[in-house]
Order: structure tokens, then sequence, then C-alpha cells
């Protein structure tokens, strides 16, 4: 089987496997093909591919030899018409707001893979694309923070007086909010957490910030770990307490999303207007609408002396690390789709593997979207 690596668009600085991947899956009997040019961003050269035993090609080549294609992104319209019968594509469609897309492989012949509808189980852990972006996410975003706050984070106490500790509230305690709480305290921040999952209130007080709760939480086990929507009267009182705390914060960092909905929304103008002027807001759910009001997705504004930065790809910032993280969740993958002999091998028996398939025969396999999209 050949396997193809695609190069991904001007503004994506990863790629899905680094040179340093290339030799697990020769040693799983498949061949490696990559466009030309798909690590220049990573610094990785086509060199370094070639060395590493796979061959290099344009993009025309790719798509024609490859039983496999692999991305990062959901490949382009053009791309899309190029694929064969046949062919298995496995990337991060999103198919729970890109519709558009679910259609077209509808209509298709090809075996389509999301990476970010892996389930999460304790086995799908070491193939979570998610966590590992949100990982990336949560660390850039509180340096991100600290760059741009016009004050320290730490407390010192030098000749010249004491200088406060900065007040960092964070909005949701998933990955990135977890890890951003791990870096805030490293950085000598007052941290405290917000989330309406009581599960994760142990997590945060161990990496040592401060759970804010609020009462009458609705939860849900079949949720595998997310938020889920809450009623009027649950967001009226989360409304009021994180208005009352980030107007005391100094920085904000915001990663409260909701799988196939708008991000909420916990930070509205009028608690922006109340914050010190210098605070800094982070926000990462800005993509899919933002948990700040005033957030504009891929820029960064100034509002009523608050800098709110809309950044929702932190992990293209940092992409050395970022593709090989995101390479090691694919091999772990890919090895459930290859049999001993190097062939393509589609159990969808396995949990994992059917979980994770958006369309295959012209039918919407994964149990999960098929619901959304029944």
């Amino acid at each position: 089987m050949t396997i193809g690596i695609l190069k991904e668009p001007e503004n994506e600085n990863r790629v899905s496997l680094l040179p340093e991947a290339i030799k697990t899956l020769i040693n799983l009997k498949t061949d490696l093909l990559i466009e030309k040019g798909s690590g220049n961003r990573a610094f990785a050269s086509d060199k370094e591919y070639e060395e590493a035993g796979g061959k290099v090609a344009d993009r025309k080549t790719v798509i024609e030899k490859s039983d496999l294609l692999l991305s990062i992104h959901a490949p382009e319209k053009e791309t899309l018409s190029q694929l064969k019968s046949g062919q298995v594509v496995i990337s991060v469609f999103n198919p729970l707001a890109d519709k558009d897309i679910v259609e077209h492989f509808l209509k298709s012949d090809q075996t389509v893979f999301s990476m970010d509808m892996i389930p999460r189980t304790t086995r799908g852990q070491a193939m979570d694309i998610l966590s590992s972006m949100a990982t990336i996410s949560g660390y850039n975003a509180v340096l991100d923070a600290a760059y741009r706050l016009p004050s320290f984070f730490p407390m010192f106490m030098t000749a010249a007086g004491t200088i406060r500790p900065a007040k960092i509230l964070i909005l949701g305690a998933g990955v990135a909010g977890l890890q951003a709480v791990a870096i805030a305290r490293k950085l000598g921040g007052v941290v405290e957490v917000f989330d309406v999952r009581s599960a994760v209130k142990e997590q945060v007080q161990s990496l040592g910030g401060k759970f804010v709760e609020v009462e009458g939480a609705k939860e849900d086990a079949a949720a595998g770990g997310y938020a889920v929507e809450q009623d009027e009267d649950f967001k009226n009182k989360q409304k009021q307490l994180i208005h009352d705390h980030a107007a005391k914060s100094n920085v904000v960092i915001c990663t409260a999303q909701i799988p196939g909905k708008k991000a909420p929304l916990l930070i509205g103008k009028k608690t922006v207007q109340e914050m010190v002027a210098g605070s800094v807001i982070i926000d990462l759910a800005a993509s899919t609408g933002g948990n700040c009001e005033l957030s504009e997705n891929g820029k960064t504004v100034t509002k009523e002396g608050v800098t709110i930065v809309g950044k929702s790809d932190y992990p293209t910032d940092m992409p050395i690390d970022a593709s090989r993280m995101y390479g090691n969740n694919l091999i772990n993958f890919l090895k459930l789709l290859i049999d001993e002999e190097g062939n393509l091998k589609l159990d969808f028996e396995d949990e994992i593997v059917k979980g994770t398939c958006m369309v295959h025969g012209k039918e919407i396999l994964s149990d999960w979207l098929r619901k959304v999209y029944s």
C-alpha cells in the first residue's frame, strides 16, 4: 500500500508526518509518497524525507499513486475532484460544522476518516489529536498573554517595592485549559478556573488553580467528557459569577467549546468595560464564535483598553512539536488500518475505526455522526 502526504495550505505550518515518522510506516511494509515542499514550514526538507525512505513527488502524482492520503486540513475542492474511486482519505474534516464536505463524500466513492472524531476512550487517547493540539494551544495562549500583559505574572519583592502577581481566569478546564493552568502557575500567576463539569475540580486544584463553581450545572456522562448545553437559569448565574471574577482579572483565557455548536458566550461587552485597562483576553474559541462577545477570529483588537486576541490556531505557531504530536497520533491510528503484509485493512468491528469513519461506501459509518445527520 502506498501512503501519500499532502502539502498543507499556505496559512498552515504543520505537516501530517515528519521525516522521523517515515521509518515506522516503512517498517509496516508501506511505501511513502510526499508532496514536494510539504515539510518546509515545519523545518523538514524534502531531502530528509527521502533519506528516511520516502519519495518526493508533485501533488498530482501523490494523489494518483496513493491508496491512502494524509493531511491536516481538509483538501480543497480541486483536490477533492482528483480523488480516485476507493481511495482512503484521513484528515481533520470537522464534519459537525462542515456539512458540505460530508455531502460531497456521500456522493463520491472514497472512504473518509476524520481525526477529530476519534472516540474519547482510554484506548483512543494515543490517537486523540484534539487533546494533542489543545495542549499546544493552552501552552501558547499563556505565553502570548504574558508577552502582551504590561505587567509581570509573578510576585516580585524588590528594592523598588513589591510587585503583585497577575490574576488569571481560565474559562474551561479541558486539555487546553488545564495546560494553561499549569503554565500560568509556573509563571507565578494566581489562577482561577471556571468549568461546568465538577469532575475537573480535583485536576484544577492539583495544578494549583482555584476552582470557581456554579451550583446546578447539568452534566451528561454520554458526552464523552465534553461540556453540554446548560439551561437559562444556570447561564444567568454563570454569567454573573464569571463577570465578577473576570472584572478583577488581568488575564482571561477562553477555552470553552461545545462540539458541533457555537461556543458559549461567557464574557460580554459589559464585563470587558469593567476590566482593568491593560488586561488581556485570549479567546481560543474564536473560530466557533468565541467566548468573548468582542472577539474577532484571527484578529487582535483593543476594546475598552483591553487587548482581545481571537486565535484558534496556536498549534501552527509551533510546527515541529505540533507535527510530531499529530504524527504520533496518526501513526497509532494507521496501525489499526494496516495488516501484517502492509495492505489496507478496514475493520469496522473496531469501535475506533468505525467511530472515526465519516463516510464509507457512500454512507455515514460513525454512529455519533449518523445521529447528527439523521
